[in-house]
């Protein structure tokens, strides 16, 4: 059973949120349990259908709030700089993706794969891969700001890295489009600062 007949079985749109879905489970379930309907085979099937349908739903949606933004944990208005040691090395807190309404069950069930892959490239600093893994999620998904906001960490990442590299122009570049992907992200900033300082001490 895919996404979207999870949220068909239980009776609501895409995107519907955690609490839609559990109330919506509910009153279903009561209507459709066995104990209610006793002897009705219909009402059993639907009971098991609606509870298979839910259990796929709580299952995608745990994938989409247990994660950690590639670089930097978030608050409910910014986000907080990752620090600077490698990533597997970093403790974060978990955050909760945003799960766009206007996304189709496709679309969710993209973005949160490529999260998680998102992750583990970041986390193996294979960093050309998630740099085309997250290009590609951002022309999928254009007018997603929270993909915007991976894109331009894993830049920022990405620069870093190139500094320590000892590939200051190369770095310079990077830094520069993590800027340009995000501009309004001050912590995104506050780190790109650190890295300029430390090119223009270290070249």
């Amino acid at each position: 059973m895919n996404l979207a007949d999870c949220y068909q079985v239980l009776g609501l749109s895409s995107g519907a949120t955690f609490q839609d879905v559990k109330a919506s489970y509910r009153q279903l379930a009561r209507r459709y349990h066995p104990d209610v309907s006793s002897g009705d085979q219909r009402a059993k099937d639907k009971f098991i259908e609606i509870t298979a349908a839910y259990k796929c739903l709580l299952n995608a949606l745990a994938e989409a709030t247990t994660g950690q933004h590639p670089g930097y944990a978030s608050t409910a208005r910014e986000r907080r700089p990752g620090r600077s040691s490698p990533p597997e090395k970093n403790t974060r807190k978990p955050v909760q993706l945003q799960l766009d309404p206007k996304l189709s069950p496709v679309e969710a069930q993209l973005k949160v794969g490529c999260y998680r892959q998102l992750q583990e490239l970041l986390k193996t600093q294979r960093f050309p891969r998630a740099i085309a893994l997250v290009e590609g999620l951002a022309r999928r998904l254009p007018q997603d700001s929270e993909v915007s906001q991976w894109q331009a960490i894993v830049y920022q990442q990405w620069g870093r890295h190139l500094i320590r590299d000892r590939q200051p122009d190369k770095a310079r570049l990077y830094l520069q489009k993590a800027l340009r992907t995000d501009p309004h992200n001050r912590s995104l900033w506050a780190e790109v600062e650190k890295d300029f300082r430390c090119l223009e001490q270290s070249f």
